[in-house]
């Protein structure tokens, strides 16, 4: 064989194996993940820490599985602290993490590499600004979300979520709900939306940001937890929170909301009451 057709040869395989990679590899390698069964001490802690998966119909807690079996197949787990990850962590973030996605594509998530989990409420030191002073001050956290794709978690307040599913708070859907804000590269509390869809969201969420806001500055009993009226990207991800933990609440005091996020999210909660 001539060199130049050696060299062409080679150039071929390179170029058929680069576009393999760019363009199929993802695909060809989650096909392959699903197809190994569901380990079912993975379902069983599922049921346990995922309360709304037991009230899902067959076809759903499929999808749920398929979405958790990729998520841990494709996500870091790092225990900061000296904490330890186990399956119970992974099982309960991940669970969590993918009700958001269940009836979305599990695309979403491409862009979340790693997930990083403290034992309690962590401490972390934020630059703030008083004219041309700059101050680092010592900031207690449950979790906070990236637009580099890392989420960091406590695991005292995942745990809270988790075994209290009729609570205002979640932390975990908080932060991935963050995560879906930043699919158009900010978060702003406008996930990526288009056409008639996107105006009605700006429309529906500015007009209820607008009325939580005013009925604390009255001093009168929120709606939404508090901490949502401090932007719109906080807005979002508590709306998200309570319209998986509380639908019912959400739904009596917001209808329009309500039935925003059921668009955006693509499912019922009150379906699975």
């Amino acid at each position: 064989m001539s060199p130049g057709l050696l060299f062409a040869l080679f150039a071929v395989t390179a170029f058929s194996l680069a576009v393999f990679y760019l363009f199929f590899y993802r695909n060809w390698r989650r096909r392959r993940e699903l197809e190994q069964p569901f380990p079912e001490p993975w379902r069983e802690l599922l049921k346990d820490r995922v309360p709304l998966f037991n009230r899902l119909p067959g076809h759903l807690r499929k999808d749920l599985e398929q979405r958790v079996q990729l998520f841990l197949s494709e996500k870091e787990f790092y225990g900061c602290d000296g904490f330890e990850i186990d399956d119970t962590v992974r099982l309960t973030i991940a669970g969590h993490a993918c009700l958001l996605i269940l009836a979305r594509p599990y695309g979403d998530y491409d862009e979340v590499r790693s997930i990083l989990v403290y034992p309690s409420a962590y401490q972390v030191l934020e630059p703030t600004q008083q004219g041309m002073v700059v101050d680092m001050t010592h900031q207690v956290r449950a979790g906070e979300a990236s637009s580099i794709g890392r989420v960091v978690l406590s695991w005292d307040d995942c745990e809270k979520g988790a075994l209290s599913p009729d609570s205002h708070h979640n932390v975990i859907l908080h932060e991935f709900a963050h995560q879906l804000d930043y699919l158009d590269g900010s978060a702003d509390g406008a996930p990526p939306l288009s056409g008639a869809q996107a105006e009605h969201w700006q429309r529906t969420m500015s007009e209820a940001y607008a009325h939580l806001q005013q009925s604390l500055s009255y001093r009168q009993t929120s709606w939404l937890d508090p901490y949502g009226a401090t932007e719109p990207a906080e807005f979002f991800a508590v709306l998200t929170e309570t319209f998986y933990q509380q639908p019912g609440h959400l739904f009596e005091k917001q209808p329009q909301v309500y039935e925003t996020l059921c668009g955006f999210y693509r499912i019922n909660p009150l379906d699975y009451a």
